[in-house]
Parts: C-alpha cells; sequence; structure tokens
C-alpha cells in the first residue's frame, strides 16, 4: 500500500456527512468502517460512562469506573475493530465491490451493535 492510498482519504466531516463517492480502494473502505466503528462504540461508550458517573459519583472508588468505560470504548476499536474493518475492506476489495458511503455506516455500527449483543447475551458465559 502506497502512501499516496493514504492521503486521499476522506476527512472526518466528509465520512461522517456520507458525502463521499463510492469507495473502491481497500484504503479508503476500510478508513470509513473503522472511523464509523470507532465513533459509534465510543458514543456508547460514553452514555453508559455517564449513567455509571451519575450513579457512582458519592462511591468513593466508584467514581472512576466510568474512566475505564471510556478507555474500554477506545480500546476496543482500536484493537478488534482495526482487523474486523481490515477483513470486511479485503473482501470488497477482493469481490471487486465498490462500497457506498451507507455500507460503511452499516458495516461500522454493525460491529458495534455486536459487540453489544454479545456483550449483553450469556453466550460468552457457555465458552
Amino acid at each position: 500500500m502506497s502512501s499516496q492510498d493514504f492521503t486521499n482519504l476522506e476527512s472526518v466531516v466528509n465520512v461522517i456527512g456520507l458525502s463521499s463517492k463510492p469507495l473502491w480502494a481497500f484504503a479508503e473502505m476500510w478508513y470509513q468502517v473503522f472511523l464509523w466503528a470507532l465513533f459509534s462504540s465510543m458514543f456508547v461508550h460514553l452514555i453508559a460512562a455517564f449513567i455509571a458517573f451519575a450513579a457512582l459519583r458519592l462511591h468513593k472508588q466508584g467514581r472512576w469506573v466510568p474512566l475505564g468505560i471510556v478507555i474500554m470504548g477506545l480500546l476496543s476499536p482500536l484493537s478488534g475493530g482495526v482487523i474486523t474493518s481490515a477483513a470486511i475492506a479485503g473482501v470488497y476489495r477482493a469481490a471487486g465491490f465498490t462500497m457506498a458511503p451507507m455500507y460503511a455506516l452499516v458495516w461500522g455500527v454493525g460491529q458495534t451493535v455486536f459487540v453489544m449483543v454479545i456483550s449483553f447475551s450469556r453466550i460468552l458465559a457457555t465458552l
């Protein structure tokens, strides 16, 4: 992958506004899917951190729990989100498909929804 691929990436404002052209290159697809996964994960974790802070604000050690929630909301997409976004973009690129920016949104937010479903279910307890 050349440095030219990364210099042509859309700005964050264009990604959020879904105002870019259809995505053809691997780096473009990966970037947009990853950003949507990151933004949606941070949104969900910030809401959870706010709720935790409101409930635990008077607790001596519990008031630090929201900080851990926000850190996990950032680390999760930076680790697993990078890999799954690359896998999605790789499949699209290998198949020769173009990705509409709306599909990048669906794939990115879908990753967050999938993690939430697994987290709230008891599937992990059975493994």
